[in-house]
């Protein structure tokens, strides 16, 4: 068994090629081979979100704190809150962040393929991120 005392993993910034604005990733957990599955907590500052990307397994996010806005590929932007939790499914182009006012905390877990747990695509436009938000709680997105 390992544990993994707080304060023992230190923060990261998320690197400016994949993320937009300031963004803290804390690992949680990234066990050895043959585990593949890694778990890590990720703040986003009011404004920040992710580069579009896919999982090749999938990923779920659930939400600790905040407020923020998340997309799927020709789907509408749509507002995610504490509590909430969203499963994105393998090879699904997507981005989530905080919104432009407030900051979003989630637990990302994602699992690799042949040690890949994501793939990483082109930056989220400020019109794409500032675009219309539909109401989440009036729609069922299974596809997030």
């Amino acid at each position: 068994m390992e544990l993994k005392r707080v304060g023992s993993q230190p923060s990261t910034r998320g690197p400016e090629q994949y993320f937009t604005g300031t963004v803290r990733i804390d690992p949680l957990n990234a066990p050895p081979p043959p585990a593949r599955v890694s778990v890590a907590s990720v703040t986003f500052e009011p404004g920040a979100r992710s580069a579009w990307h896919t999982h090749p397994l999938g990923q779920t996010l659930i939400v600790t704190a905040g407020c923020g806005w998340t997309q799927c590929e020709g789907e509408p932007k749509v507002e995610i809150r504490a509590g909430d939790v969203i499963w994105c499914p393998p090879g699904h182009k997507h981005w989530h962040g905080a919104t432009a006012t407030t900051s979003m905390t989630h637990i990302v877990i994602q699992e690799a393929l042949d040690g890949v747990n994501v793939v990483w695509m082109e930056k989220v436009t400020d019109d794409d991120y500032l675009g219309a938000v539909v109401d989440s709680s009036a729609h069922d997105h299974t596809g997030i």
